[in-house]
């Protein structure tokens, strides 16, 4: 196997890089389950086989004063990035239990860097078949590109397009230098988020575009200003000092379409309808830990996806962050969702993710104690980190055996506590959460409050005497709502 050229990192990248911290590590955390069991060699062919075609997996980081590079690791070697791994169960401790423990330990655990930041590991014999923990440093690729790609390894799964390194390939330090154009001419293509970046690669077309800055430039300034200036959240117990050990949960799978119906009936999105089940388990789980959420929101970051998906292949991250308050102190389910769209409808037409990115790319260039102040300013705001990422509609396969359930954790920065990760695959869709020991002990109260809020929301709109999809004036679709909520 040839050696990777090395490449320099980009600047939003490098800022993912340096974000781990003594409380927070920037790994991404998946878990797989199958049937039935596969074994250690054949795993560690299929990788070597279709996952190290992405010379990502091959290149290791060395930082410098100024960044980071990507350098091919001479001394790369498969039985160091895929290993077995026993599950050790405690007395009383189920498969599951034992499972998302090993799960949280992980989470905690540093890779190595002095080797590629990735790793497998196999739990060969779980539940009759078996479990693979993977674990990816943030810096490689966000949640979209990082799903993309691991697919690869599925059975029929899609090697990279072929790349050509010559003098005229995309240097990412170079496009990463412009980031001071993107925040110039920002309004001028910000109603397409895909062409923020597109513009990155093409300057003289960002100066042409900008001309029209002034038409909506009140509208990137108070963007900011919102970003800058956003006010604390509620104080909850989830909010706090983390000391760094993880615990993960993880629901079982709801029917999608089940999901789908309800927004239909709504006039809502999946989103909003999954967004407020969220929402109001977190709120009775802080109600049985004695906090009353009645008046209380909590905001969460929200990646916001910058990329065509046929370019995800590239990893990297590019994404943005958009601010959602989450109304938890809100008890009738409908009502809760129709805040959640309402709150929803207002980020589809702000630039604040892409300010974000920006925010993110300038931060890279910046030595870590700066980059950690600024990132730490909105940190302190924000209670969760949460992100929804869609997967294959189709169950599928690895090495001839079924992969019947996913799930993934994402990372959270700062002083941040609490992780939220929706995936939908196979038809179903599914709820995680990675917490801080000390912010929430017991993430499974939470999960386990998930189906309930689901079903009563279900419920409520099937008892519902819709007229139309979405009624022009929800106040007395709320009112009807509240009053079957009463006859529950």
């Amino acid at each position: 196997m040839s050696s990777p050229h090395s490449e320099r990192m980009s600047r939003v990248d490098t800022a993912w890089l340096r974000m781990d911290n003594d409380v927070n590590l920037m790994m991404i955390v998946g878990v797989w389950l199958l049937s039935p069991a596969i074994t250690l060699v054949r795993l560690r062919k299929r990788i070597s086989d279709k996952l190290l075609r992405y010379e990502r997996f091959l290149q290791k980081v060395v930082p410098d004063a100024i960044g980071a590079n990507w350098v091919g690791d001479d001394d790369f070697d498969i039985a160091k990035h895929v290993v077995p791994l026993g599950l050790q169960r405690r007395r009383r401790e189920s498969e599951r239990q034992a499972l998302q423990r090993l799960c949280g330990d992980l989470a905690t655990t540093p890779l190595d860097h002095a080797r590629p930041l990735w790793q497998f590991h196999l739990i060969e014999h779980y539940e009759g078949g078996s479990a693979i923990i993977v674990r990816i440093h943030h810096c490689i690729g966000d949640g979209v590109a990082l799903t993309s790609v691991i697919l690869s390894i599925t059975d029929g799964g899609a090697d990279p397009p072929q790349r050509h390194h010559d003098a005229a390939a995309e240097d990412p330090h170079d496009v990463d230098s412009r980031v001071d154009a993107l925040i110039k001419a920002i309004d001028g293509y910000g109603h397409d988020v895909f062409r923020s970046l597109e513009a990155l690669t093409h300057p003289r077309e960002v100066i042409l575009d900008s001309v029209d800055i002034a038409a909506g430039g009140l509208h990137v300034v108070s963007d900011l200003a919102a970003l800058a200036l956003m006010s604390d959240d509620s104080p909850t117990l989830l909010k706090g000092q983390p000391e760094g050990h993880k615990l993960v949960a993880w629901s079982e799978p709801i029917a999608l379409d089940t999901v789908k119906a309800i927004g239909h009936a709504l006039g809502c999105t999946v989103n909003d309808v999954l967004l407020a089940c969220v929402a109001g388990a977190i709120g009775g789980s802080l109600r049985d830990r004695g906090d009353e959420p009645a008046g209380k929101e909590i905001r969460a970051m929200v990646p916001v996806n910058l990329r065509p998906l046929d370019q995800a292949w590239q990893l990297g991250n590019r994404f943005g962050l958009a601010p959602l308050v989450l109304p938890i102190g809100i008890a009738n389910p409908v009502a809760r969702v129709y805040s959640i769209r309402q709150r929803m409808d207002q980020l589809k037409g702000s630039y604040q993710p892409v300010l974000a990115f920006a925010l993110l790319a300038l931060s890279g260039l910046l030595l870590k104690p700066a980059q950690d102040v600024i990132l730490g300013l909105f940190a302190k705001k924000t209670t969760a980190v949460m992100t929804n990422v869609p997967g294959p509609a189709q169950p599928l396969t690895i090495c001839g055996s079924t992969l019947r359930q996913a799930m993934f954790w994402v990372p959270t920065s700062g002083q941040i506590g609490i992780g939220v990760s929706i995936l939908s695959y196979g038809g179903g869709v599914q709820f995680g959460l990675i917490t801080d020991r000390r912010l929430c002990p017991d993430p499974q109260a939470i999960i386990d409050r998930f189906e309930p809020e689901f079903d009563k929301l279900l419920m409520l709109t099937m008892m519902l005497p819709w007229a139309v999809a979405s009624p022009p004036d929800e106040a007395p679709s709320v009112a009807r709502a509240k009053r079957a909520s009463r006859a529950l």
